[in-house]
């Protein structure tokens, strides 16, 4: 038998949207072109989209910042829009912190660059351990 993923379902729902706004706007727009674009498309898709979804992070029971999620899915899985050269190491490590810093466990960092890549991300906050 198959393992399943967390959230995998939703996860294959919003790769597919990836791949649709991907293969149909191409590589070059900025960020925000490819962020609204995965809305409308996961919206289509009957999802419910958060877009710009604010997250604080506290440290020591303070509150010392404030990010924006870009897509919160489903108030299920966490999705960060990014249109750089290839993903970095710090596009997914902020994705962990969203997670670790939000309570969710399931992420998805979308690159619409020069190549459509994507990363799937899992944070267990039983352990305190990210992976992939």
């Amino acid at each position: 038998m198959a393992e399943q993923l967390i959230q995998g379902e939703l996860t294959d729902t919003i790769i597919k949207s990836f791949f649709h706004v991907y293969n149909s706007l191409g590589y070059g727009f900025l960020e925000k072109v490819y962020e609204n674009s995965s809305e409308l498309s996961l919206t289509n898709a009957s999802c419910l989209v958060k877009k710009q979804w604010p997250v604080a992070v506290s440290f020591e029971g303070q509150i010392v910042g404030e990010y924006f999620v870009d897509l919160l899915v489903n108030d299920a899985v966490v999705v960060e829009v990014k249109a750089a050269k290839s993903i970095a190491s710090e596009h997914e490590a902020q994705l962990l912190n969203y997670l670790k810093a939000t309570g969710y466990s399931v992420g998805l960092l979308l690159n619409f660059g020069p190549k459509a890549e994507f990363r799937r991300k899992v944070f267990s906050h039983q352990h305190k351990t990210g992976t992939e």
